[in-house]
This record gives structure tokens, sequence and C-alpha cells, in this order.
């Protein structure tokens, strides 16, 4: 049976939905942009910086330490009135976001973003407590912690990828990750004094960004058994098949003449997906799922 005969070529909903990458980042973008709206529209009255829904999700020490933990991931959906806040946030998200994902697959990349948010509430928990006390005078919202844990990945992995300083300077996004971490420490140590910049906040998810991908990190990892509420069983250990590296890469490499070569490797990944997640895939396995999507949308056309 060739490749464009199986069940999940003919389902448009099962393989074409599977392999179709970035659902993370745009669902993530849609919930920023959702919450955005509700805090605008929650808002009584027109010249008020706050309504209910951002004073009760936004990072603030002193309610913290009162048992109010949550505020450490959900201060990172919200935003501020500006609405580049929220717009430079998630371009930044979408343009590196999407890289990312496609490297560490979409469950391994939601866990990170979220913990790079938590991660980046604490740092700013615990630099306003060595400056301010427990006054905890400054309340902190904005993605900006999580999204730059993902820039940092990303420029990690792609170092000299140009960006575009202030879209118009052209840099290596590595020295534009060196430039926002020396302007951050800049202005954490009081170089912008009455700033109103979360500075700690993109440091902790900086660090964070760097440990993980230094130290191959993997969130998912961290929970025993995925967080199964199916009670362990005494197992047999799993038999596994290794084929030659040099078949499978031709396989891959190859666009013609190798679908039964790309058809037995997809079978093998879709199979690992179900058993161990798809953050669980090797770099190699991700270009299988990429290679057949491609030969998925060629032949639809």
């Amino acid at each position: 049976m060739g490749l464009y005969d199986r069940d999940y070529y003919r389902n448009d909903r099962s393989f074409a939905n599977f392999v179709s990458p970035h659902r993370i980042v745009t669902w993530l973008i849609v919930t920023n942009v959702v919450v955005f709206i509700i805090q605008l529209s929650t808002r009584f009255h027109p010249g008020a910086i706050n309504g209910p829904v951002t004073d009760f999700l936004d990072l603030r020490v002193d309610r913290v330490l009162k048992g109010e933990v949550w505020r450490l991931l959900t201060y990172a959906f919200l935003h501020s009135q500006d609405i580049f806040h929220i717009l430079f946030n998630m371009l930044a998200l979408w343009w590196f976001g999407k890289a990312v994902e496609d490297i560490y697959g979409s469950k391994e990349f939601l866990a990170f973003y979220l913990v790079s948010a938590v991660v980046g509430g604490v740092a700013q928990c615990g630099y306003e407590l060595m400056m301010y006390g427990m006054a905890g005078a400054h309340p902190a919202i904005g993605a900006s912690g999580a999204v730059t844990a993902v820039l940092m990945v990303f420029a990690m992995h792609y170092p000299t990828t140009t960006v575009y300083l202030f879209f118009i300077i052209p840099v290596p996004v590595i020295v534009l990750m060196v430039l926002f971490i020396a302007y951050d420490i800049f202005g954490a140590i009081g170089g912008r004094p009455g700033a109103h910049i979360a500075f700690a906040v993109h440091l902790g998810g900086a660090l964070f960004g760097f440990l993980y991908y230094k130290f191959q990190f993997r969130v998912l990892n961290w929970w025993p058994s995925r967080m199964s509420m199916r009670p362990h069983r005494h197992r047999q250990p799993r038999l596994r098949v290794f084929r030659e590296p040099d078949t499978e890469d031709a396989a891959v490499a190859s666009p013609s003449g190798a679908d039964e070569g790309l058809e037995a490797q997809l079978d093998s990944v879709l199979e690992k997906v179900a058993r161990f997640g798809r953050g669980s895939l090797t770099d190699r396995e991700h270009q299988v799922l990429l290679k057949a999507s491609e030969v998925y949308k060629q032949r639809r056309k």
C-alpha cells in the first residue's frame, strides 16, 4: 500500500491537522488577545488604568506571599492599555515561537512557555522583595518574560539569523539577545530609575531559556508518567527497531521514489508520538513529519 493510500492521508482532519505546525503559538496569541479585550472591557471608567480582571490576575509580591500563587502565571496573559505592549510581544512570539515549537513539539513548547512565565514571575517577586521589601509597590503584567525565554532558545539554535533592530538595522539574533539582556541588567540595577518595566521578569525568562537549551531540559519529563491517572503496571521492556542511518536519511532527503521508505518511517514516528508525545521526537523524526507534510500538501494540489 502506497503512502498516498493510507488512512491518515485520505482523512484531512487527522494527518493534516496533526502535522500542521504552530498550533500552540497561535492559541497563545489568541488567548492573549482575548484576555486583553476582556481587560479593556471590564474597566468601569474610561480613564481607569486597571479593572477587576487585571487586579485579580496581575503579579504582586505581597499578594503572592499571602497565597495567591496563580499570579505567578496569570500576569503573563495581561497587558497594559498601550496597544504596542501586546503588539510587540505577540509579534515576537509569532516570529520566533514558530521555529521553537517546530523543534520541541507543541506539548513541550506549551510546557516550556508556561514554566518560563512562572520563572519570570518568581524572579520579579525576588527582585521586588530585595528592592522594596513587603511593599510590592510595582505590580507586573505582560508576556515579555516568557517571550524572552522563547527568543533566547531561538537565538541559541539559530544565532546567525538576521533580524532588524528597530525594524531598520540588520543584526544577528544573538547580538539582539545580548543587547536586550544588557539593557535589562542596566535597568534592574538602577540605570533606569522610575521606568515601569519589569526587568527582572525579562532576565528570569532569558536565564531559564539559556539553561533550557544548555542542559537540554524537557519540562514534560519533570512530571512522572506525564501525569497519568492510570495505575502503574509492571510491563515488559519495549522492543525498539533501529534502521541503518544512511537508508533513513536518504529516504527523507529524496524528493521522489522514496514513498515506501517514508511510509515506514512515518508509521514508526506516529506510533512513538501516540505512546510518548511529540516532545519525545528527535530532530530527525521531526524532519520525517515535515517531509510527510510537504508530500501531503503537494499531493493535494
